[in-house]
This record gives C-alpha cells, structure tokens and sequence, in this order.
C-alpha cells in the first residue's frame, strides 16, 4: 500500500490505521457476520470447547467478537501474530491445540480460504471448507477439503466423523476449530 499509493506513513503506521478503522466500523455498525455463524458457533460451544485461530490483526478479532455477541464462545482466541508464521503454514492451529490440550487428528479446523485450509492440511486436522458468498475462496481449496459444506448451519462434527469412517467424538475432549481469514 505504502508503495502502491505513494505513503508517506510506514508500514507500522498505516496497519495502525487500517486496524482503528475497522475496530470503530465494527463498534459503529456491527462485525459482519456469516448467515448462521453466531448461531452455529453457540451450538458448537455448548458442545465442544472451541478455539479462533485467525490471520487478524488481534484488535480486530477482539471487535469481531464483541460486535458478534461472541467473546464467551471460545475457550481460545489467537492470531496468526502471536505465532512465528501465519497461514499457510500451520502454526496457529497449532497453537490454538497446544492451548486448548487438544491433539492435531482430533481437532476439526473450519475454514472460509485457500491458506486457511493449507494450514490446517499441514497441521493434520480435518478440514471443513465453507465457501463465503462475499469472499469466495481461491480455486483448488475443494481439492484441500475433508468436507465441503454449502452452509455453516450444516456443520456437524459427529455427522463428519462418521462419514470420514471415525468414531463420534467424545464432547469433553474433541474441537473445533473455527478459523477466519
């Protein structure tokens, strides 16, 4: 941006500027929200102890969550800028994992971008892709899937589990994960 548009602010200074400006559209207008997501992420974390692990400024996850309603629905918050590479390499899920107890092949990474599923491919979790209308993922992320769901409505962990020829997961010790690009 800095280059492209002939700034004269550094690199420090305009992702200041990009995050306090989406913190205060959050706060004034609400976080956008997929259609069924809140509802979803609710019947997941009465379930499942649930992690956010996120490539977003951690400001800007924070305002997400306060403008959805769900700051109490994840047991574990992280952004890609607390580990030392973001996705596509897989250290944030792997992160949100460690914190949660929880072990790669049990964890069920639900994803909306190309580099979301690579990271959680290379983490060894289930992937679950959920294409978003607005932001529609880059071509090949089916092929990175375990699952393609047309809705998040229709996320069903037990429902993944059998399919993929596993055993139901145990609600005290399996997740998922809910990622955002």
């Amino acid at each position: 941006m800095r280059r492209r548009l002939d700034l004269e602010l550094t690199v420090e200074e305009i992702e200041q500027a990009i995050v306090e400006a989406m913190v205060e559209r959050y706060a004034r207008e609400g976080a956008p929200a997929i259609d069924g997501a809140v509802a979803t992420v609710r019947r997941l974390a009465a379930r499942w102890p649930l992690a956010l692990a996120s490539s977003s400024h951690p400001r800007v996850i924070d305002a997400a969550l306060v403008g959805t309603g769900l700051e109490d629905a994840f047991r574990v918050v992280i952004s890609s800028d607390e580990v030392e590479h973001g996705k596509p390499a897989p250290d944030v899920f792997l992160e949100a994992g460690r914190r949660l107890g929880v072990a790669p092949n049990d964890i069920l990474v639900v994803e909306d971008s190309l580099n979301g599923l690579k990271a959680g491919r290379a983490a060894g979790m289930t992937t679950v892709l959920v294409p978003n209308s607005s932001v529609p993922p880059a071509p090949g992320s089916e092929k990175l899937a375990d699952v393609v769901l047309d809705r998040i409505a229709d996320l069903d962990p037990v429902a993944i589990d059998r399919a993929r020829g596993q055993a139901a997961p145990d609600p005290d010790e399996a997740t998922a994960t809910r990622a955002r690009s």
